[in-house]
């Protein structure tokens, strides 16, 4: 973190506003001419609790969260069951000031609903923030927005009170709470923000921390993966959805559910996981494009007909949304502990397509890959992301998004086509044919002439038809395991710059950092940073789990002397199917894992590397290196 950036954090209760007006300052910002990133942190209790929004925002780009944070506003908790400091969950009321300040800055701001500290907790928070250099401004936000509005609005407030500390004009603050209210509510909330500006300059400024400025040179808008997931597959011609709520694949889910039905698609929440994963498999068998999906529980469920979509070979895209588990776990904090269940769930022998996507521009990518491939080669794609990607927001060209959609169903061949097929001498369609030299089968769609076979989860002869026959059943599933030697030709066949695979930092670095999933922003920073310091690194973040990119990975590892592999899960899961896919490099790898429900920072990585690169050892509190076999 420097000090050419904010990195504003507000903190309070669940039920108070957080998380949308971080939103709108956020979108403030981006429209101010600032990058900005998101890091959102919330509670799993149905009751609530103490939850917080980061904004980090610079005149460059940034790609992560921060180290810490340098500007806390600090909301009472208004739903705080308890305020006694013996309860199970402690003084809930003062939660958002207190357990927020161990990553905050030294030198940083604090602004606080006055009220929140009792006089012993005031006495404590005082001589800290002195021995700490933070710069204190306790404000009657409260009593500010009961006075013109309701207590609710406090919000806003602390947000009228953060921009006069930060002299920061209000015009894009007001401009788009204008696009967003009307009528009383707007009035209110209007005059709250000014009040607040107002009364928050005659404060004594003693802190340096001003707004970063910065320009863009086309329109931005401010995106989550979680919105770039459901573009990716609108504008793949997806037009059925089939799933049951669960954090935080719920996201894609309601947003799919928001727009299907404008665009003529239909969305159905069903009783269970495995209803959702067996609708979107019928609908895409009747000749829809379809998808489904859930979380780390929820996808379990899915096994079952995961495995009838490889064997009836029924195009279909399923998203799973990591979060820690095992169990119920952690459910609103973000892990990457199940790369392992995605790559080998279901039953027998797979032949899935997976990919991970790295930041919200490949989420969009990488969906329209599964798409793609999925109705190309008549198989499951999955797309495998976390609760850090799926909620974190980011500021991306508008531009990007400009790309022609692609409403076609993939393999499917015309009635023409299927009368010039092999049929069997009853008149079936031979769908499963033996002679296919990509694997992919063409597939007729129900109601169309000459098109009749069985679609069976039992191995089948070419018609459908259940077979036991040995010589078939080698020969289909030859054919089946074929296609991931296909989608990987065609994979490889992207020049380096269209690879799904990310690559930062100098071609002739000595190390290497390696990575997947959402952990590829953070991990660029901290490259930038260990060559700022004169180190020579270089990363490479991998989004095509399966088929694994070989070639890809075999060349980055082939050119440097070691390489630290971070991810966020406590059994280095990524750097056994790097091992497992190349049969090598055990030597070469040590694991960098966090696994505590935070995402990593830029420091942690640097010093991850530092221990590895000086032989050290690394077991704290939050992070945990596992040297590399035969150190």
């Amino acid at each position: 973190m420097t000090d050419e950036e904010l990195v504003w954090r507000i903190a309070g209760g669940s039920g108070d506003g957080i998380d949308s007006t971080s939103q709108n300052f956020a979108k403030a910002l981006m429209r101010s001419g600032l990058d900005v990133f998101t890091h959102r942190h919330y509670p799993s209790r149905i009751r609530g609790g103490h939850t917080y929004v980061e904004v980090r925002a610079a005149g460059e780009d940034v790609a992560s969260r921060g180290d810490g944070f340098n500007f806390l506003l600090a909301l009472g908790d208004s739903f705080a069951r308890n305020e006694r400091e013996g309860a199970i969950y402690g003084d809930e009321r003062a939660k958002p000031l207190y357990e927020n300040l161990d990553e905050l800055r030294e030198g940083g701001v604090v602004v606080y609903d006055e009220g929140l500290l009792s006089a012993d907790d005031a006495e404590d928070f005082e001589a800290r923030a002195e021995e700490n250099d933070w710069h204190v401004y306790p404000v009657d936000l409260r009593g500010m927005a009961r006075e013109r509005g309701r207590e609710v609005m406090r919000n806003t407030a602390g947000v009228g009170v953060t921009a006069a500390l930060l002299e920061y004009d209000l015009d894009a603050v007001e401009d788009l709470m204008r696009g967003r209210m009307s009528g009383d509510v707007l009035e209110a909330n209007l005059d709250i923000l000014e009040s607040a500006y107002e009364a928050a300059t005659e404060f004594e400024f003693t802190h340096d921390l001003r707004m970063p400025t910065g320009e863009h040179d086309e329109e931005q808008v401010l995106v989550s993966g979680s919105n770039t997931i459901t573009f990716g597959a609108i504008d793949s011609g997806c037009r059925f959805i089939a799933g049951y709520p669960m954090t935080p694949w719920t996201e894609v889910f309601t947003l799919m559910s928001q727009y299907l039905p404008d665009m003529g698609g239909i969305s159905e929440q069903v009783e269970d996981e495995i209803a959702a994963a067996a609708l979107a498999l019928g609908a895409s068998h009747a000749g829809v494009k379809a998808m489904s999906g859930s979380s780390g529980g929820g996808f379990a469920l899915m096994s079952e007909p995961l495995g009838l979509a490889e064997m009836t070979e029924t195009p279909i895209v399923l998203l799973e949304s990591m979060r820690a588990g095992p169990s119920t776990g952690l459910p609103t904090k973000p892990e990457q502990a199940d790369l392992e269940h995605v790559l080998y769930t279901s039953q027998g022998d797979s032949n899935r397509v997976v990919f991970a996507p790295g930041d919200a521009m490949e989420a969009y990518e990488q969906t329209r890959d599964a798409f793609h491939f999925a109705y190309e080669y008549g198989m499951p794609a999955i797309v495998v992301y976390d609760q850090k990607l799926s909620g974190e927001l980011k500021n991306v060209p508008a531009s990007f998004f400009d790309r022609d959609p692609d409403p076609s169903l993939g393999a499917t061949l015309t009635e023409d086509e299927i009368a010039e097929a092999a049929h069997h001498h009853s008149g079936k369609f031979e769908r499963y044919t033996h002679d296919s030299e990509t694997g992919a089968a063409p597939r007729s769609v129900p109601g169309q002439r000459g098109g009749r076979y069985l679609a069976s989860g039992n191995e089948h002869h070419p018609t459908g038809h259940i077979s036991e026959d040995p010589h078939n059943r080698v020969t289909q599933m030859d054919r089946r395991m074929r296609k991931l030697t296909s989608v990987r030709a065609e994979l490889d066949e992207r020049d380096h710059e269209a690879s799904n695979q990310t690559y930062h930092g100098p071609d002739d670095a000595e190390y290497g950092i390696v990575t997947w999933g959402s952990n590829q922003g953070t991990v660029r920073e901290a490259v930038d940073r260990l060559n700022d310091a004169g180190h020579s690194v270089k990363m490479l973040s991998v989004s095509d789990l399966a088929p694994f990119p070989a070639t890809e990975v075999t060349e980055f590892l082939e050119s440097v002397e070691s390489a630290l592999v971070v991810e966020m899960n406590a059994s280095g899961q990524f750097k056994r199917l790097m091992q497992g896919e190349l049969g090598r490099f055990g030597e070469l790898l040590t694991s960098f894992l966090k696994y505590n429900g935070e995402p990593f920072e830029p420091r942690e990585i640097v010093e991850g590397f530092e221990s590895m690169a000086n032989g050290e050892d690394v077991h704290g509190d939050d992070t945990r290196l596992v040297r590399a076999a035969g150190d």
